[in-house]
């Protein structure tokens, strides 16, 4: 899926390297706002579209988080504990967050492309 097509929220698959990874996106104001607000973990990642910094403020558990540009290139990856704010990052388009330690088990680093497949629609 194009970076810039639009992505209803919902869940997606997100591939990293050989990883298939369950994706949730998070496109809709809302959506982006309450993030992993209220979460104890995620299971595989989140999305948020667009989005050029996050924050950590209310979370209960530490993220990593990459920092993606409008071709889903990784500019960045950081992990942030709880009550932190992000700086934003020039080029930065999207932003994945998961729990933390997960990006690295992906082999997820600067330089990597990711690739974010819709949802299945014949269910």
């Amino acid at each position: 899926m194009a970076p810039t097509e639009h992505r209803p929220d919902g869940p997606h698959t997100l591939h990293i390297n050989a990883h298939r990874i369950p994706l949730e996106v998070a496109a809709s104001y809302k959506a982006r706002t309450r993030g992993l607000l209220g979460r104890d973990t995620i299971e595989g990642a989140l999305l948020l579209t667009p989005a050029g910094s996050v924050h950590t403020f209310r979370m209960r558990f530490a993220i990593d988080v990459a920092y993606l540009d409008r071709n889903l290139r990784v500019l960045a990856v950081v992990t942030m504990p709880p009550g932190r704010l992000g700086l934003p990052r020039l080029r930065s388009r999207h932003v994945l967050e998961a729990a933390a330690g997960a990006m690295a088990g992906w082999g997820l680093r600067v330089g990597t492309t990711v690739q974010v497949d819709p949802p299945r629609t014949d269910r």
